[in-house]
């Protein structure tokens, strides 16, 4: 079964882990490793993720970093953004291009992804920008709901 028929539901958030190159775990702290998170395909080529860190009483402030690769800014501990998105199922890539967002420097960013459903699991992985400008791999795991 292609990624483009095995995508479509709702996932909650196991793990969103950031390492850097030298294999070094670097939590970030807009959301932490352990976000509660919701994200959604449908069938018609809508999807829709939101982002909140479990403790919201320590919530650092938001780097501003306008080159941060492929990836949105949280603002207070929380993170949305919804909008169109199209499957490469050769390459095993999700292109989203956000309609909206809770930042709104966000609106009208495309983001490409790497994905992989086996079973009911989904991993998303990117390289992007953690808050302090350091390069990162980011690996989110999904449990299909």
């Amino acid at each position: 079964m292609r990624l483009s028929s095995k995508l479509r539901g709702t996932w909650l958030l196991h793990s969103r882990i950031d390492v850097t190159k030298d294999g070094k775990r670097h939590p970030d702290p807009m959301l932490g490793e352990d976000p509660v998170a919701l994200l959604i395909y449908d069938g018609t080529g809508h999807f829709s993720a939101q982002f909140m860190k479990r403790d919201r009483s320590t919530v650092a402030q938001a780097a501003t970093l306008p080159n941060a690769k492929n990836n949105t800014q949280a603002q207070g501990g929380y993170d949305a953004y919804f909008g169109t998105y199209t499957v490469d199922d050769s390459k095993g890539t999700v292109t989203q291009e956000l309609l909206g967002s809770l930042s709104p420097g966000n609106v009208g960013m495309v983001l490409t992804r790497a994905m992989e459903v086996a079973g009911d699991s989904l991993v998303i992985t990117l390289e992007t920008t953690a808050a302090d400008g350091t390069p990162v791999v980011r690996t989110l795991t999904w449990q299909r709901q």
